[in-house]
C-alpha cells in the first residue's frame, strides 16, 4: 500500500501553499488540488526537492458539482489513500442580492458549501475503516458573525463551522478529528482584489496574522481534537465581544465597515 497523503484544496495560492510548506515539512506526501495546474506543479517542484516528499497535482473546479465525485475517484485510480483533508478552497463571491447571475451563486454555494460536504462524504468513510483520520475545513470568523452586507461568505463559513462540529462529534471515538479552523484578517493572496485591496490598507496592522501563524496553529489544533479554533489571540478576545452591542462601536474603531 502507499503512503498515506495530505490532500489539500485550493492548494494554488493563499493558505492553500502554507499548509502543503507545512505539511511537507513534517515529512507528509501530498496531494495538490486547484483549478490552476502551473502554480501547483511549481509548488510540488520546490516541496519535492527541499523536503524529499512526494506530491502529486489535480486539476479540479470545485464548483463543478460533479467535481468531488471525480476528484475521489482519481485519487483512488491513482492508488492512493488520505489521511489528512484540508478543505481549504474557497472566494469571495457575489453579493447575493445586488449580482443577478443565479447560476454563479449556484456555483458559488457549490463550491463553498456542497464541496466541502462532498469531500466530507467520500474521503471520511475510508478513514473510518482504517481507524484514523484528520480533517481541517477552513471556515473564517466572518461565519461566527452576522454582518450587514455579507449574505454570501459569512453564512457559507457558518454552515461549514456547523458541519466540522456535527462531523467531529460523529468520529471522535474512531481517532478521526474534524476541526474548523476561523482564520480572522491574514496576510494572503486572498486579499489582492482592489477592494480587498482597500479595505486592508484602511484598516490596522495589528488586526492582521502571518499565514504561517493560522496555518501552525490551526495543525496543533486538529491534532489536539479540537472541533473549532479562532485563530489568533486577538479574535479569541474580540469575537465573544462582537457579539454583543459594543460590536458596531469596535468595528468602526478599527476601520471594517458595516451593521452588526
Amino acid at each position: 500500500m502507499t503512503e498515506p497523503r495530505a490532500l489539500i484544496t485550493g492548494a494554488s495560492a493563499g493558505l492553500g501553499t502554507e499548509f502543503a510548506r507545512q505539511l511537507a515539512s513534517k515529512g507528509k506526501d501530498l496531494i495538490l488540488v486547484a483549478r490552476r495546474t502551473d502554480p501547483m506543479e511549481k509548488l510540488a517542484n520546490d516541496l519535492a526537492d527541499e523536503y524529499n516528499v512526494a506530491v502529486d497535482v489535480i486539476q479540479a473546479d470545485l464548483s463543478d458539482e460533479s467535481a468531488t465525485s471525480k476528484l475521489f475517484a482519481d485519487v483512488c485510480e491513482r492508488g492512493l489513500y488520505v489521511d489528512y483533508l484540508i478543505n481549504n478552497a474557497g472566494s469571495v463571491g457575489p453579493d447575493l442580492l445586488a449580482d443577478r447571475d443565479w447560476p454563479a451563486q449556484q456555483k458559488y454555494i457549490e463550491l463553498m458549501m456542497t464541496s466541502v460536504a462532498g469531500m466530507c462524504h467520500h474521503f471520511i468513510p475510508p478513514m473510518q475503516e482504517r481507524g484514523f483520520g484528520r480533517v481541517l475545513n477552513v471556515a473564517s470568523v466572518a461565519g461566527l458573525l452576522s454582518i450587514s452586507g455579507d449574505a454570501s461568505y459569512g453564512p457559507t463559513k457558518a454552515y461549514v463551522i456547523a458541519l466540522s462540529k456535527g462531523l467531529a462529534m460523529t468520529v471522535k471515538d474512531q481517532d478521526i478529528s474534524v476541526l474548523a479552523l476561523c482564520p480572522g484578517f491574514t496576510h494572503t493572496d486572498f486579499h489582492l482584489s482592489d477592494e480587498l485591496t482597500r479595505m486592508k490598507k484602511s484598516t490596522p496592522s495589528f488586526i492582521w496574522y502571518d499565514a504561517e501563524v493560522v496555518i501552525r496553529e490551526g495543525l496543533a489544533a486538529l491534532e489536539k481534537g479540537k472541533s473549532q479554533l479562532i485563530s489568533g489571540r486577538l479574535y479569541r478576545f474580540l469575537i465573544p465581544i462582537l457579539k454583543t452591542p459594543l460590536s458596531g462601536w469596535i468595528m468602526a474603531r478599527i476601520g471594517v465597515k458595516g451593521d452588526y
